[in-house]
């Protein structure tokens, strides 16, 4: 893959916000990239956004200029569906074993749709987190990079089906493809494995798991997004009706030493913005978020002040001990600390606002690989050739992930002798 000339290699892992923008300033910087995914997609859980904050603009207006430079980069090798399972060697000579599991839909499919036409077989749809189904053959979203269908293996009847074979027009789908294993030369590594959300059925007394309407903050950047399960229409899961109650719990199995005793930062903004999609499209809606205290550092804090000044939304401290089903709805238990009550409340949905659990290496057999601190984040080793970026290392918002992303970068230009992989 290496261009002539190039200014060494780069192994970025992790097909997110920050493994795109570290792929696109290394390949801007004249490096060789090679950009390995688990995922069938590019974007990770910013494509699954509704809005970025604080500008609040769709995620396609960040990723969309990155992701055409992915498609279109000579210097740039993309692997998706794929997992490093092995690194050895030293900065500046590094060799990866790199799993590549099949997707047994070729280059040659024009995501016609056909083949979806035939599949007798219904999965849970993973991109929208469970809220629908999707068929065993797939367009991971609307805006996919790669442009192309995968089949979930797990859920495929494969050879005693084979209806989508004959269906496609193109002759795209072969379902023998079996996985394979590749090795990359790089200089340097950049882990921007990024995070997954809690399980949040394990935070006792909330509700979630148990009762349909309580939903997760990632759930409902789902349910407000266009491209989601209810067409950008945020609905009461039990009903399908519109909301007319909605209560944000912060912190929800978070700064708990039961499950995660640390802040991820972001939650506290991404709730009120999350509060502004409820109240663009139901302006009467009474919304109401419980909170440990409000995080709002620098230029947030006008941010919060707009959400305070919104008379139907309350903003109330106290930390919700239980959430049960009610004649109304679900009823909310919690201290209200300001009174010093206990207060109980009913809502029409109960959105938890949880946070980021690092995904790390993986299983990755690692030579002098980073460190992991006490919650699971990335720290690279000194003088080390593998740096981490974005919510690998830290919980981060877009912005701090896009920038961390660039200097991961011009670090690991520093073990990219000039044209040492050309």
């Amino acid at each position: 893959m290496s261009a002539t000339g190039a200014r060494g290699s780069i192994l970025v892992v992790g097909g997110g916000i920050s493994g795109i923008t570290a792929a696109v300033e290394a390949s801007e910087a004249g490096a060789d990239v090679v950009l390995v995914e688990k995922l069938p997609f590019l974007g990770g859980r910013v494509a699954r956004l509704n809005q970025y904050f604080p500008k609040l603009c769709p995620p396609t207006c960040g990723l969309e200029i990155n992701l055409r430079t992915l498609r279109t980069s000579p210097r740039i090798r993309c692997l998706t569906l794929s997992e490093v399972e092995r690194i050895t060697g030293e900065p500046g000579g590094y060799t990866a074993t790199v799993r590549r599991d099949p997707r047994f839909v070729t280059e040659r499919c024009t995501a016609c749709g056909a083949c979806v036409e035939v599949c007798p077989v219904e999965r849970p749809d993973a991109f929208n987190l469970g809220m629908g189904t999707t068929r065993a053959v797939y367009l991971p979203f609307e805006m996919a990079t790669p442009m192309r269908y995968a089949i979930d293996a797990d859920a495929c009847r494969g050879d005693e089906c084979g209806a989508c074979v004959a269906a496609c027009p193109y002759g795209a789908i072969d379902l023998a493809t079996e996985p394979e294993t590749i090795e990359v030369e790089v200089d340097a590594v950049v882990w921007a494995t990024g995070w997954d959300p809690p399980d949040a059925a394990r935070f006792e007394g909330l509700g979630f798991g148990q009762y349909p309407d309580v939903v997760t903050n990632v759930m409902l950047e789902r349910l407000a997004a266009p491209g989601g399960p209810t067409g950008g229409r945020i609905l009461r899961p039990s009903t399908g009706e519109e909301v007319r109650s909605v209560a944000f719990v912060q912190c929800a199995g978070s700064r708990d030493e039961n499950y995660l005793s640390y802040c991820s930062g972001v939650c506290c903004m991404a709730s009120l913005k999350q509060a502004r999609y409820v109240r663009e499209q139901v302006p009467d809606a009474d919304i109401t978020v419980y909170y440990i205290d409000i995080r709002s550092p620098g230029r947030l804090e006008d941010f919060y002040a707009a959400a305070q000044a919104d008379d139907k939304l309350s903003l109330i401290k106290g930390k919700v001990a239980n959430v049960v089903g009610g004649a109304d709805g679900l009823e909310i238990e919690v201290e209200d600390t300001a009174s010093a009550q206990l207060v109980r409340r009913s809502f029409d949905m109960v959105v938890l606002a949880t946070g980021m659990v690092p995904v790390g290496v993986g299983g990755a057999e690692l030579d002098s690989g980073p460190q992991q601190d006490a919650y699971g984040f990335l720290r690279p080793r000194d003088r080390s050739g593998m740096l981490t970026a974005g919510c690998a290392k830290r919980p981060a918002d877009v912005a701090t992930c896009v920038r961390d992303a660039t200097a991961a970068v011009g670090r690991a230009l520093e073990f990219c002798g000039e044209g040492s992989r050309g």
